[in-house]
């Protein structure tokens, strides 16, 4: 299987790498961002590109795979509505059109989350946008898949490139465990994300197409078992 991977530096990113990294199913990832990784690996071919909205000069690196995991994400905190869209609506849309070219047979699953609005009617921007990010995917023409996890709790390691969410996790990691027992719907872990991504792309098109934590957590355990 080959893959590309937008996001690789963040919390989400970092877990889904290191589980492409450790299944065997996996010969190629081919990850693009705007800043080195720290990360090395056989498998791992990682592209620096500034213009994440404009990924025309990587269609030739992009072409023949098999499925996109796109974890890139900011928090909208501190920012306008237009700054965060360019970051949640404009790139990921540039990923996913310019892989409906070069590679039309893979699969393309976005992170986005718990609460996103498809509706477009929510007061809370971030909402919006993601939601309408989440509509325009979904009509594409490749199978696409659409994560809505609530909390995620970083399970090898892995760290947020924001300060404040650091200092969240930091403080509220204890809690994984009692939250997975009370609020099993609610909650996921970067391991399991990973995993259930790596399983979409055996689905081709089929089952539901948007998945929350609980969706997310039963596919990547059935994946494991399997």
């Amino acid at each position: 299987m080959r893959v590309a991977l937008f996001g690789a530096s963040g919390m989400v990113g970092q877990g889904v790498l290191r589980e492409c990294l450790l299944d065997d199913r996996v010969d190629t990832v081919v990850s693009a961002g705007r800043r080195q990784l720290d990360v090395t690996h056989p498998k791992l071919r990682h592209i620096v590109h500034a213009d994440l909205g404009d990924l025309t000069s990587l269609a030739a690196d992009l072409t023949g795979l098999d499925a996109c995991f796109y974890c890139l994400g900011v928090s909208s905190a501190g920012l306008s509505e237009q700054d965060y869209r360019t970051v949640s609506y404009d790139y990921p849309l540039a990923a996913a059109r310019t892989l409906e070219t070069s590679s039309p047979h893979l699969t393309f699953v976005y992170v986005s989350g718990e609460g996103a609005d498809p509706t477009g009617t929510s007061r809370t921007m971030w909402a919006r946008v993601r939601g309408e990010t989440e509509n325009v995917l979904l009509g594409m023409d490749l199978p696409v898949y659409v994560f809505r996890p609530g909390y995620i709790s970083p399970r090898n390691g892995e760290r947020s490139r924001t300060g404040s969410y650091r200092v969240t996790y930091a403080l509220t990691s204890w809690m994984y465990p009692f939250l997975r027992r009370v609020a099993p719907g609610h909650v996921t872990s970067t391991e399991h994300i990973g995993r259930a991504m790596l399983a979409t792309a055996g689905l081709h098109g089929t089952g539901p197409h948007v998945l929350h934590s609980a969706e997310i957590n039963r596919l990547a355990e059935s994946a494991v078992a399997v």
